[in-house]
């Protein structure tokens, strides 16, 4: 069974964002989501229409990953540095509100769930979204290059 550790991450998350878009109702933009930077550390907002959706993928995918995984943790992973001056940059978080708002989305959907102490984790029916994303790439990548399909787990 292949899982998203073995399909490159951007792919998954690309292909994960559009299914969110179309297929879970859950998932929304707020309101504010079309004027709000996403950080200190940046200068303007998103320039990309669909950027939610590729911040709940990415979120979903890292969860799997790193779970159980705190706000904390993921404000410091999603920021970067700060300073549009000649001096040096120094390390800022990603606004939490973003994060915050997209997590209580992900567990609305069902595809996340709290543990108390340690923070978010995935949820069953979210690695089961996870992983046929990863096996449907994977069969993709194999058609492009066949050389790949001995690296396949499980099939």
């Amino acid at each position: 069974m292949l899982t998203p550790n073995d399909v490159p991450a951007p792919k998954l998350i690309e292909r994960l964002a559009k299914h969110m878009k179309q297929n879970i109702d859950q998932l929304t933009p707020p309101s504010w989501a079309n004027i709000v930077k996403t950080g200190a550390h940046v200068e303007k907002q998103p320039q990309n229409p669909d950027w939610w959706y590729i911040r709940c993928a990415s979120l979903l995918r890292k969860i799997y990953v790193h779970g159980p995984i705190g706000l904390e943790k993921l404000r410091a992973d999603y920021g970067g540095g700060k300073g549009f001056t000649v001096t040096p940059n120094h390390v800022a978080k990603a606004g939490g509100a973003i994060l915050r708002k997209a997590l209580q989305q992900l567990e609305a959907a069902g595809l996340i769930q709290t543990s108390k102490p340690h923070g978010r984790r995935v949820t069953r029916e979210g690695r089961r979204l996870l992983q046929e994303m990863a096996e449907e790439i994977s069969r993709e990548l194999v058609k492009q290059l066949p050389e790949l399909e001995k690296y396949q787990k499980g099939d």
